[in-house]
């Protein structure tokens, strides 16, 4: 399958830096499917192909990996041709549907704005998402959109999709899976009358990844980290802040000079 990202554009992330294992997406997809993985699977944001691999072993015949990154072949976890390069921000159309769609720990690098493209490409491909994304503070390479999970629930709630988050209490003492995916993994599956009707997820921060939170907001910040786009929204946030603050400092002291 060819690639279905533009010559030229770059994305900023490096897989080399993770430290997402083979070892826990085994664990975790024993756990999220005791029966077996359905026969079709897609990863979308699949670096490296931990969890396609987990997958196969797991029972899925027909499957596929999608990321923004070209990952060369002698670091896939899966043979290359269970891999395609996509523009995970645009719209992306396999012209088929699977069983199931993970998509583990990738919506949080995409630009708020794209968060929907990326909702809308899930839910193209199948009625079962197993979904996973970082929380607010969380540390990572371009984490620009760390949520709770109830925006992501409402998000696809609009789009005919009910969330449970059962799973994520099954992983979160399994030491063999990482905390971040203990953490924020819920299902997600089509079935229009209830969407939106569920419990709302709630919010959790595991013990193991409560330490690496505290502070490192402000180390992405400082590292440059972040997207230009965010450096840039800040910077304009910041000065109307400060024109308003100005204009009320201003405010208090004609008041103040009449009385």
């Amino acid at each position: 399958m060819k690639d279905t990202i533009s010559k030229g554009e770059e994305i900023e992330f490096d897989h080399t830096r993770n430290s997402h294992s083979l070892e826990g997406a085994r664990a975790a997809v024993s756990i999220i499917f005791p029966e077996g993985v359905p026969h079709s699977a897609l990863d979308v944001g699949c670096g490296i192909g931990a969890w396609m691999r987990a997958a196969a072993e797991a029972g899925a015949t027909d499957y596929l990996g999608v990321d923004g990154v070209a990952i060369p072949p002698e670091q896939l976890l899966v043979d290359q041709n269970h891999f395609v390069r996509g523009n995970l921000a645009a719209k992306l159309d396999l012209g088929r549907r699977f069983d199931v769609v993970f998509c583990m720990e990738v919506a949080e690098h995409l630009d708020p704005e794209h968060a929907g493209v990326l909702l809308d490409t899930l839910v193209r491909h199948s009625d079962l998402i197993v979904f996973s994304a970082a929380c607010p503070g969380q540390p990572g390479q371009h984490h620009v959109n760390c949520r709770w999970p109830v925006y992501w629930q409402e998000m696809f709630n609009a789009r005919g999709y009910a969330c449970e988050d059962e799973v994520r209490w099954r992983l979160w003492e399994c030491e063999a899976v990482e905390p971040w995916y203990r953490q924020n993994i819920f299902i997600a599956r089509r079935a229009p009358s209830e969407a939106g009707r569920e419990p709302r997820l709630r919010a959790a921060v595991h013990p193991q990844v409560m330490p690496s939170i505290r502070g490192t907001a402000f180390d992405d910040i400082w590292a440059g980290n972040m997207s230009s786009r965010w450096y840039v929204s800040i910077l304009v946030k910041a000065l109307k802040a400060r024109v308003r603050r100005l204009f009320q400092v201003e405010k208090l002291r004609r008041e103040y000079s009449k009385s």
